[in-house]
């Protein structure tokens, strides 16, 4: 006898499915056939909770919206000074990566399409939102004296971003995400001297 789920524990166990199949293929290529055989439930059972595929990456891309900045949060509200927030955001960021390695492909997917859609729009919260955490830490180390007095939090901001990114599409082309965190903090600690720390 099959049990029964409430909608929410569905809905989560779909995004989760969807999120484990991207760790091995484009989303462009996951089906909700994949999703409900991955599951072990009907297809018409996928579609009694999400009306649509693009239904069920836009909750997977708010999952990822949502988790994803609550651990940068967290982790920056946990350290001792605005620099250490920012070490502490680059370590989540990377354990976020190699803990649900499908997420980057959703990402990758969704700003690929030449059209605006709702799950491309939660992409963009995502980003908007994880800036404005770098900028309050940066604006912060800049009125501390923490580094350098010169230093344009915009572009250290967008410095930040692109060194994640550039980890990720490493561990993507490799299938080894688990590599990130034996770069991540020489990386950072680059990263921390262009900023000019103050000695």
């Amino acid at each position: 006898m099959q049990m029964r789920f409430s909608t929410e524990v569905r809905q989560a166990e779909i995004v989760a499915t969807a999120l484990r199949l991207a760790r091995e293929s484009s989303p462009a290529l996951i089906t909700t056939g994949d999703i409900a055989t991955a599951i072990g439930i009907t297809q018409g059972a996928v579609f009694k909770h999400f009306p649509t595929k693009d239904a069920i990456w836009l909750a997977t891309m708010r999952w990822v919206r949502e988790t994803l900045l609550q651990a940068l949060q967290a982790a920056a509200d946990q350290a001792a000074s605005p620099l250490d927030a920012l070490a502490a955001m680059f370590r989540a960021h990377v354990e976020f990566v190699i803990a649900h390695p499908g997420v980057p492909r959703f990402i990758f997917h969704e700003l690929q399409q030449p059209a605006d859609s709702a799950a491309k729009l939660e992409v963009r919260a995502v980003l908007q939102g994880y800036r404005k955490l770098l900028l309050g830490r940066l604006n912060e180390s800049i009125e501390l004296k923490l580094v350098s007095p010169d230093l344009d939090p915009e572009a250290a901001a967008t410095s930040f971003i692109g060194l994640i990114q550039g980890l990720v599409m490493q561990s993507m082309l490799t299938g080894r995400a688990v590599a990130m965190r034996q770069q991540a903090d020489a990386i950072f600690a680059l990263y921390r001297r262009g900023l000019g720390e103050a000695p």
